[in-house]
């Protein structure tokens, strides 16, 4: 009996062959999982390891002490695990010399991390204290508005709103006011800047500069969860020449320009749209969803959900709660439940694709 236990015994301590051969056959696979969830993670166009602005500019400098600190301590700690246990592992004749207690490494190793901290903390703290300083006087001023599920920009000192997408020059510092008008959202454009909560009641402020102009719009996002539609809250940031955004500027505190006729401006005012839009120098001047003045030169509609086309913004009309859970704005087509006919709504479409 006690040689059956015994036997029983060892063969309990000893690894089973065909768990190993099943841990090695599934750790590459593994291996490339974590790799690709990783790369897809710093990938563009929302990577924050895209350096296009001061404030990720600023942010990274403590970021890069902390990664070599952190990748000389990886090296040491592993190369001590293999190398130690090698130099000082069981021989014939050896003793283990116990060294619990010893002052002199207990010092050292209690300094070596409060060190590390100190490094750490100095970049730290002047980033944190640069970027909380206060904007220069010539920082052009933008109001950011949160509403669900949209963003609405407003320049006071240029007499421009508008709404979902972002315009701004490039190298020059912009104050941003940031606030909601229902519940917390949060402004995140991951490639120029961290992310900032926008609270009801409460003005937040972020400032920063988009280092260089580009075709592309940068891509923004609500990144507090706020309700139905979170995930469809987002923007675009346009970074213009100082040329080109005045240009902007002056064509948007225009009033409305538009190219077609009379009747189709009638047609739009006559339907419940200006209720809740404004169209400057038309009677619409609604507050409750976003400045139509120009929305015939944005390029996306429906908070950077769908693109600025003619069919699209049927869709839109016709039916935004089916193309954006939540959405507050009512369906509008007869087939919807609304009160307008297909033919005026194509009217109220080449109106809006009019206002350039």
């Amino acid at each position: 009996m006690r040689a059956v236990l015994t036997a029983r015994h060892r063969t309990g301590d000893r690894a089973r062959p065909g768990t190993t051969r099943g841990l090695r056959r599934w750790a590459a696979p593994l291996a490339l999982v974590v790799l690709a969830l990783a790369l897809v993670g710093c990938d563009a166009p929302m990577s924050t390891s895209e350096i296009e602005g001061s404030w990720n500019k600023e942010v990274w400098k403590p970021y890069w002490v902390i990664l070599i600190l952190a990748g000389i301590v990886f090296v040491v700690i592993m190369a001590a695990t293999l190398v130690l246990p090698l130099m000082y592992r069981e021989r014939p004749g050896r003793e283990a010399r116990q060294i619990h207690g010893n002052t002199k490494f207990e010092v050292v190793w209690t300094i070596i991390p409060v060190a590390i901290v100190l490094i750490m903390m100095v970049p730290t703290l002047d980033s944190v204290f640069k970027l909380d300083e206060k904007p220069p006087a010539n920082a052009l001023k933008v109001e950011v508005i949160g509403h669900q599920w949209w963003f609405e920009f407003r320049y006071p000192d240029l007499d421009v709103v508008t709404a979902n997408e972002l315009h701004v020059p490039e190298g020059r510092v912009v104050d941003y006011a940031l606030r909601s008008v229902d519940v917390i959202h949060s402004f995140w454009v991951p490639q120029l800047a961290g992310k900032v909560d926008m609270v009801p009641g409460r003005d937040n402020r972020m400032a920063f500069s988009a280092l260089r102009a580009r075709a592309e719009p940068y891509l923004g996002q609500c990144a507090e969860f706020c309700g139905t539609s979170h995930a469809n809250m987002r923007f675009r940031v346009f970074v213009h020449t100082a040329e080109d955004f005045d240009r902007w500027a002056k064509a948007e505190a225009a009033d409305r320009v538009s190219s077609v006729s009379r009747t189709a401006e009638e047609a739009f005012l006559a339907a419940p749209c200006l209720g809740c839009h404004t169209v400057r120098g038309t009677d619409a001047a609604g507050i409750a969803g976003p400045d139509l003045t120009h929305i015939g030169a944005r390029t996306t509609i429906g908070s950077g959900l769908l693109d600025n086309t003619p069919a699209e913004l049927k869709r839109w009309i016709a039916n935004s709660p089916a193309v954006k859970p939540g959405s507050k704005m009512p369906p509008m087509a007869q087939s919807a439940g609304g009160t307008l006919t297909d033919e005026q709504i194509n009217v109220i479409i080449g109106y809006l694709q009019s206002l350039k």
